[in-house]
């Protein structure tokens, strides 16, 4: 279980660089566009690019988050339970999650397989839009994996206990 949980953990941070990058690029094309826009220029498609990348930010950066602890979390009444029954209340909701983001992993990969079906493309610069819920997909579907392996390591503590 520790090997797989290296792993994920070392692909969720190449995931998220590329995040990170999608940040960077969205942040240039955005200063870039209203920079050329006071000289009477634009880039055509902007507003499709950085919407497009923006769903490759949120979802290649997920699964970083999860490892690193990063999302909200209110533990306040949590916080206050014994030791097995914080662990039982962190495996059901990690068995939640788990089950949601798979389901979101489900149904965004038939989402871009309808979407390359049909051909649809980005309204203005006709980019193909499939690759992008395809990343949506895979972004959900590495998350799944390390919800699923957190919560098969806080079952293991709840019942060691």
């Amino acid at each position: 279980m520790y090997r797989i949980e290296k792993a994920l953990q070392a692909l969720s941070t190449k995931v998220n660089r590329i995040s990170m990058a999608a940040v960077f690029a969205m942040m240039a094309i955005t200063v870039l566009d209203v920079v050329l826009r006071y000289l009477r220029l634009s880039i055509p498609g902007a507003y499709d690019i950085v919407g497009l990348l923006g769903a490759v930010v949120i979802s290649f950066s997920l699964a970083y988050t999860s490892v690193e602890k990063g999302h909200i979390a209110v533990e306040f009444l949590v916080q206050k339970l014994p030791e097995r029954p914080k662990s039982v209340i962190d495996a059901i909701t990690g068995l939640a999650g788990t089950a949601f983001f798979g389901l979101i992993t489900w149904r965004s990969a038939l989402y871009a397989l309808d979407f390359l079906r049909s051909g649809e493309v980005s309204m203005t610069i006709k980019m193909p839009v499939y690759p992008f819920v395809l990343g949506t997909a895979l972004g959900c579907a590495l998350l799944t994996a390390v919800l699923a392996v957190g919560c098969i390591r806080t079952t293991r503590e709840a019942f060691k206990k």
